[in-house]
């Protein structure tokens, strides 16, 4: 009794593979991720999201940016890229929330973007309070 479930259910996979794999290919691309690139922050700070996107960074970004901010680290320089200083504050003001969301949630040059998955877009609005927090109380860069 088995013997004949067994094949017929191998035959089923054969009949209807090749159609399942027509349809995946022709299955519409994913739409392209939303652009913030002038989105002013929507989140309010609060300590439990600060708290989460401070774990997040020790666990995602603090091997190439610090884990203070200063982007100098030994993994940075072995790689050869330059990281933002995110405690400079002439660098954080440079750089607008939504250009910041944008970054973080698409990678850029060799940084890898951070998955939706991994981190809803509430989590990354607060990491951008998170690395802008690095920069408060710290000097102004000197003016070259």
């Amino acid at each position: 009794m088995l013997k004949p479930f067994l094949l017929l259910s191998a035959a089923s996979l054969f009949v209807f593979s090749p159609a399942l794999i027509q349809a995946s290919q022709d299955a519409a691309p994913a739409p392209a991720a939303a652009s913030h690139a002038g989105a002013p922050n929507p989140v309010k700070a609060t300590a439990e999201g600060l708290a989460k996107a401070k774990g997040l960074y020790q666990i995602d970004c603090a091997m190439c940016h610090g884990d203070n901010g200063n982007g100098k680290t030994d993994l940075a320089k072995s790689m050869g890229i330059t990281v933002p200083d995110f405690t400079d504050a002439k660098v954080m003001s440079a750089k607008m929330d939504g250009e910041l969301f944008n970054i973080i949630r698409n990678g850029k040059d060799k940084m890898p973007s951070e998955a939706a998955g991994r981190a809803n877009d509430t989590v990354m609005w607060n990491m951008i309070h998170y690395i802008r927090n690095m920069s408060k109380g710290q000097p102004p860069a000197p003016a070259q």
